[in-house]
């Protein structure tokens, strides 16, 4: 082959080298973030408070020291109430303010503070009948410690606070007691 016919198939190969190489370095370089993002050290935590008819239970996964999601969980037999909230879900808000998150949703506010043993979860007028399907709102606190398999809970599931389903009651004329 003379010099002639093989510059084009010259130029043509190192045209497709280049073009190769430029498509690989793309390709490492959007890789790289993602790398980053999956060394973020992930951490689960669960607890759980009550009996197999009545309780509560919380699980959070925590990706870099952050609140990544949680799946909150009760049962107040024959009724159970089930919220998971994931960061970056259409569903929900999240805002970091050092050791504070505040999620808000349609159907509610979580605010969840991080201390270095444990994490609580506050309930601001989240709805019962969304979650739960029963009338109502639920307020408290529910709070998961490493290490740790029991919750503390305060007033999540209270059944007489405020918010919470009022007791059937009898008409006026079957409470009155028979003559005699």
């Amino acid at each position: 082959m003379t010099l002639r016919r093989m510059k084009p198939w010259l130029a043509a190969g190192c045209a497709f080298a280049l073009a190769a190489a430029a498509t690989t370095t793309v390709a490492a370089e959007k890789k790289q973030p993602k790398k980053q993002a999956a060394s973020k050290k992930v951490e689960r935590l669960a607890c759980m408070l009550g009996t197999e008819d009545r309780h509560a239970r919380i699980a959070v996964e925590l990706k870099g020291g952050s609140v990544d999601n949680f799946a909150y969980y009760s049962k107040w037999k024959p009724r159970t109430c089930s919220v998971h909230i994931a960061r970056g879900d259409p569903y929900s808000k999240w805002q970091d303010y050092g050791a504070h998150t505040t999620v808000v949703t349609e159907n509610g506010t979580f605010l969840i503070e991080h201390a270095r043993t444990e994490i609580q979860f506050m309930f601001r007028d989240v709805d019962r009948m969304f979650y739960c399907g029963m009338e109502g709102k639920i307020r408290g606190s529910l709070t998961v410690k490493r290490g740790k398999r029991e919750c503390v809970l305060e007033g999540v599931m209270d059944e007489h606070g405020e918010g919470a389903p009022e007791p059937a009651r009898l008409p006026a004329a079957s409470r009155e007691t028979p003559a005699g």
